[in-house]
């Protein structure tokens, strides 16, 4: 895909009002490559497709956070091999906190901390209080090597650098691609391919920082192999989404998750059990229907593509059409849009109503569901258990 002389997808530089976007693509260039190139017949299954490729991190959109693929103009950047999750070790929490703090000391509104990332820094600062001096040393000396590099080729490298920290450590509510057997796989087929860390020193170089090896090439993956990958992936991806909800439905949640579900509606909505209590919520507000919804689009975006028609109408017949059981708070705008979709069924035809939902539940319903008792007992319950606990604890060790 990347080698324009083979037939790849064209890299070009856009004008923009004041300055230029160099070496991007669009998703839509990437969907009509995958349907040309790997004989896909559906549009919908291209983007899947890319998706799948876009939340290893392999492709990345310039402008979110968001690893999937959209078939439009967006504009995304392949990611330089040194980065791709087959070739790079795991990634420690020290190598977040040194790519952070160097984020600190750049005076580039691009490169401002997210809140979720001014969060992360401040508790790995508390957690690496002793080696914080080291690790400020390390940002700082990458700083000085990278304003010696081009100013064109600076920007490109902190996307693409950026692009790993999306896969490694996501934004809320988004998958984690990397909690999967994969590099584990990779390590034991190429042992000696594998890098320490991300910005140690290498196996292979042991005077390269990782913005000079960021160039590095990596051996392409014979057309079986990389099919072999794909499937291995979402064999693994499925198999750790059941893992990950028998045990939270396994297990009653900690004190921690009940309070994570107040940072933000997002975290409420990726823990099952933060799902099943809002779901509660909403049932004792008589709109439970606008969360049922938003799983069921989330659900269609996973199903085989035979299966696809039929969980429309199904979702359709649900929530949407006259007289539907759970009809759903809809504008006309949405429902016309999402009308209109229905007619040609594919994976993503429900977004726009799904979007509209999210933000309503978000905006009205999460910030009751927070204030409600049932959330407040269950915290209050949690600090309970939690100082009753400590008090046999005080009780044994004074009889003892």
């Amino acid at each position: 895909m990347q080698d324009e002389k083979a037939g790849g997808v064209p890299i070009r530089t856009v004008k923009s009002f004041l300055s230029k976007i160099p070496s991007v693509i669009t998703g839509a260039d990437i969907v009509q490559w995958l349907m040309k190139s790997l004989n896909i017949e559906d549009p919908g299954e291209a983007i899947h497709f890319g998706s799948l490729i876009s939340a290893q991190g392999y492709v990345f959109p310039i402008s979110d956070h968001v690893l999937t693929l959209k078939d439009d103009g967006t504009f995304y950047r392949f990611q330089a091999p040194y980065f791709w999750p087959s070739n790079c070790w795991e990634p420690e929490n020290t190598d977040y906190a040194i790519y952070l703090c160097k984020r600190t000391m750049q005076n580039k509104a691009r490169l401002e901390l997210a809140d979720y990332e001014a969060e992360n820094l401040a508790r790995l600062q508390r957690a690496f209080a002793r080696k914080w001096e080291f690790i400020f040393m390390q940002a700082e000396a990458q700083i000085k090597i990278d304003r010696k590099k081009d100013k064109t080729e600076r920007k490109i490298l902190d996307s693409q650098e950026r692009a790993f920290w999306d896969v490694h450590r996501p934004v809320p509510g988004c998958v984690n691609t990397t909690e999967m057997d994969i590099r584990k796989c990779r390590r034991m087929k190429n042992p000696n391919n594998v890098k320490k860390s991300v910005y140690g020193i290498s196996e292979d170089s042991q005077t390269h920082s990782p913005v000079h090896t960021v160039a590095q090439t990596a051996k392409k993956p014979a057309k079986d192999d990389l099919k072999k990958q794909i499937t291995f992936l979402n064999i693994q991806l499925e198999r750790h989404c059941l893992k990950m909800s028998k045990v939270a439905e396994s297990k009653e949640p900690s004190q921690q998750r009940v309070r994570r579900w107040g940072f933000s509606f997002d975290e409420v909505l990726k823990d099952p059990a933060g799902r099943e209590q809002f779901l509660k919520f909403l049932e004792s507000e008589f709109s439970s229907e606008n969360l049922r919804f938003w799983l069921a689009a989330e659900d269609l975006k996973k199903r085989p593509l035979q299966e696809v028609p039929d969980k429309v109408q199904e979702i359709w017949q649900e929530f949407f059409a006259p007289g539907a059981p759970s009809a759903i708070n809809l504008d006309s705008h949405s429902y016309e849009i999402t009308s209109q979709n229905v007619k040609d069924p594919g994976r993503y035809i429900f977004e726009d109503a799904q979007e509209h939902i999210y933000k309503l539940m978000k905006s009205d319903s999460y910030a009751r569901f927070l204030r409600s008792n049932g959330y407040q007992e269950l915290l209050q319950a949690k600090r309970k258990g939690k100082s009753l606990t400590g008090k046999r604890l005080t009780g044994l060790m004074q009889s003892s």
